[in-house]
């Protein structure tokens, strides 16, 4: 059939509903991603969007009709969705989610046998060619479908990644936004003295307050009023899927993700005594000097998960993490998770002598960073062939977009793969060379 190939993006499926992406289109991609892979048993779940129980129905409609046994592992975040194909060992898994994108949206991820992710480069072009196909066979024998709770095994899981003994009384401002992260976080720590404050904890798939995306500002003020009004230790925030946080200190402070990747990389570092550590081009001082400092081998990849993931199981690193707030652990399938950043920050705040402000400002103190600024431009290849031809005499390199660097200063920018978009992101070594270089750059970017 033909459907709307837009839909396809470089790691996943995502479109509104029902315009660009329904039934008969989710049902199409599941024949083709049958019609792909060969799979016998495929694990199936979905996030908590309105659209998501039609479409989930569909999709399975789509496996089964061709042969293919389904595991329907319910309402899930996504990372869920990497722990049951991997623990259960199926040949493949998707689920239905348009992650962090307003309610109208829907979407679909999909990964392959343990977990392996499938992105443009990998098959999910093969598969949109595959939804075109005049004529795909319905098996003689139609796949079953049955129904398992995974919550338990993935509480388990992910707790092992900490000493849960060693967690101490401390307060943290847990915002779910909407999505299952509020409940998760309230089951996996109901044994422990953390005292969860719940804030937007039940799921609800219309997202009463707007878009599920912790990055926008506006977002970010009811979590920073309950930390304050409340004495939190801590504050976390995800996304509707659940597999990205993001964190803020006990004064309210929003911690960009940049940071975090070089906190959690020293954790990792010292609990594994050493390893590969991934990171993105986009900011890189803090990560690089970091790892190094801890004994690690720092090694830049291109930004995004397909990508981070594969690189990571090239190189057996034990730990990735990106400025987006994707985190990814050797431990768990080389794959990100949303949960298990919160429980080892929590460990480190139980076992240290310093607040969450004392953790990360030394970072932001010696590492100035312009946070990604987005631009919308309808030349994004002239503009980047304009900035590298003026900043020649910089370190450049062009693995994700360019990245220039110097001595005091370096920048990357970048196209996004879905919008008409240039994201721009600047870091310096003291705060008036970022915001000056900033303001050269988003001139040159803006025209």
């Amino acid at each position: 059939m033909k459907i709307n190939k837009t839909i396809f993006k470089a790691y996943d499926v995502r479109g509104v509903y029902p315009t660009e992406i329904n039934e008969v289109t989710v049902e199409a991609i599941g024949r083709a991603y049958a019609r792909f892979l060969s799979p016998k048993n495929v694990v199936v779940g979905s996030d908590v969007r309105t659209s998501s129980p039609s479409l989930k129905k569909a999709l399975i409609e789509g496996l089964t009709s061709s042969g293919v046994n389904v595991i329907d592992i319910g309402i899930i975040s996504t990372d869920m969705l990497y722990f049951a194909v991997a623990t259960l060992k199926t040949d493949g898994g998707i689920t239905v989610t348009a992650s962090h994108n307003p309610k109208e949206y829907n979407g679909m991820k999909f990964v392959r046998e343990k977990a392996i992710a499938i992105s443009s480069d990998t098959g999910l072009n093969d598969i949109a060619e595959l939804t075109e196909v005049d004529e795909i066979e319905t098996k003689d024998k139609k796949g079953s479908v049955t129904k398992q709770d995974v919550l338990d095994g993935y509480i388990k899981h992910i707790l092992s990644f900490i000493d849960a003994k060693k967690l101490k009384p401390l307060k943290v401002v847990a915002n779910g936004n909407f999505g299952l992260a509020g409940q998760v976080i309230v089951k996996t720590l109901e044994n422990t003295p953390i005292e969860i404050i719940p804030l937007n904890d039940k799921p609800d798939g219309t997202f009463p307050k707007g878009r599920p995306d912790p990055l926008i500002l506006e977002n970010r003020q009811e979590t920073i009023d309950l930390i304050i009004s409340s004495g939190a230790d801590l504050g976390i925030s995800w996304d509707a899927d659940a597999d990205r946080c993001f964190f803020y200190d006990e004064n309210g402070n929003f911690i960009e993700g940049y940071y975090t990747t070089a906190i959690l990389a020293e954790m990792m570092l010292k609990k594994s005594g050493g390893g590969k550590i991934i990171h993105d081009p986009r900011l890189t001082w803090a990560t690089i000097d970091t790892v190094k400092a801890a004994g690690g081998i720092p090694i830049v990849n291109k930004a995004g998960h397909t990508f981070i993931k594969d690189r990571m199981r090239a190189e057996n690193a034990i730990f990735g993490g990106e400025m987006s707030a994707h985190y990814y652990f050797k431990d768990n399938f080389f794959c990100d998770n949303g949960m298990i950043p919160a429980l080892l920050i929590l460990e480190q705040l139980s076992v240290g002598k310093k607040k969450m402000s004392e953790i990360v400002n030394p970072y932001k103190k010696k590492y100035f960073v312009s946070s990604e600024i987005n631009s919308e431009v309808d030349n994004g290849a002239e503009i980047i062939k304009e900035l590298k031809d003026k900043y020649r005499d910089g370190e450049q390199n062009e693995i994700d977009g360019l990245s220039v660097e110097y001595k005091d200063w370096r920048f990357n920018v970048r196209m996004s793969n879905t919008e008409p978009l240039i994201r721009l992101n600047v870091e310096a070594r003291n705060k008036d060379l970022e915001k000056a270089k900033t303001e050269e750059l988003l001139a040159i970017v803006r025209g």
